[in-house]
């Protein structure tokens, strides 16, 4: 048995780090690890099936390094994967486990930002296909209106540092004059990816001045930190000893020289084959 039982936290690349780096500003006490599969990402044009398979056996490989708690700080895995998980494979492998995604506690709370409840949403193609904000929003706040933009160049343009250069302006006004026409009481937007908190200064400066705009990470830390008061079988187990430990299945020198961007400290990485696990 693992002495050391963290809390899993997985991304198909980088962008779940601007969501673990939340998470231990907010509970640094406990222990976590972290996943990147970036040999397979992006995740966002793959199938429903490919998604969930790739995510099925990076929680596995969660459970196996002693993690009781795994948190998809993917949007894409979240939408396409975590529902099948949670309902089909967690009452076989692993009945006591959980897995949360980033939708639903971002969905619970957006309609309390929104006096408008005209509310857009940001995101990759694949969660954009999903609906899944759609269909969560609306399950909480019936009355608000959903409206969605895919940003298809932003993770690509982030992932090649080039966030806060000027040619990124066009791609980052292009897509919120296209979310904006589609209903200008839209007062509240959503950055439904874990990259984009990096290009913030951007959509603020080409957002309406007086929009709301959220990132997930604040929202799901505060989520974590709420579920694991209210599910104490859960809490106990994850160990405390402030250790974070981060993985990729790619080259850890690629990792390393994008993971500090995300997560704001130097990030030393490992790498793990997870066809040989």
């Amino acid at each position: 048995m693992p002495t050391q039982n963290p809390i899993g936290v997985f991304d198909s690349g980088y962008g779940g780090l601007t969501v673990l780096k939340e998470m231990v500003k907010k509970l640094p006490q406990y222990d976590y690890i972290y996943l990147g599969d970036n040999a397979r990402a992006p995740y966002g044009n793959r199938s429903f099936e490919t998604v969930y398979r790739y995510t099925l056996e990076c929680v596995k490989w969660f459970f196996d390094r002693g993690c009781h708690l795994v948190i998809l700080a993917c949007n894409t895995a979240s939408a396409k994967a975590l529902r099948t998980i949670q309902q089909n494979d967690l009452p076989k492998i692993a009945a006591d486990k959980r897995v949360l995604g980033v939708i639903r506690p971002t969905a619970e709370v957006i309609g309390t930002f929104s006096e408008s409840k005209h509310i857009g949403i940001l995101a990759t193609a694949g969660t954009v296909a999903s609906e899944s904000y759609v269909l969560e929003i609306k399950k909480f706040y019936p009355g608000a209106k959903v409206y969605q933009q895919a940003c298809p160049l932003w993770v690509p343009l982030v992932e090649n540092h080039e966030y806060d250069n000027h040619g990124t302006d066009f791609f980052v006004k292009k897509y919120i004059d296209q979310l904006m026409k589609q209903d200008v009481r839209i007062d509240t937007l959503l950055l439904a990816c874990t990259h984009y908190p990096l290009l913030l200064n951007k959509i603020r400066e080409y957002s309406p001045a007086d929009m709301k705009i959220l990132s997930q990470g604040e929202i799901v830390a505060e989520s974590l930190q709420d579920y694991l008061l209210r599910h104490s079988e859960i809490e106990v187990k994850c160990s405390k000893n402030s250790q974070r430990e981060f993985y990729t299945t790619d080259s850890t020198e690629d990792f390393d020289s994008h993971a500090g961007l995300f997560f704001g400290k130097i990030v030393r990485s490992k790498h793990v084959d997870l066809n040989a696990e």
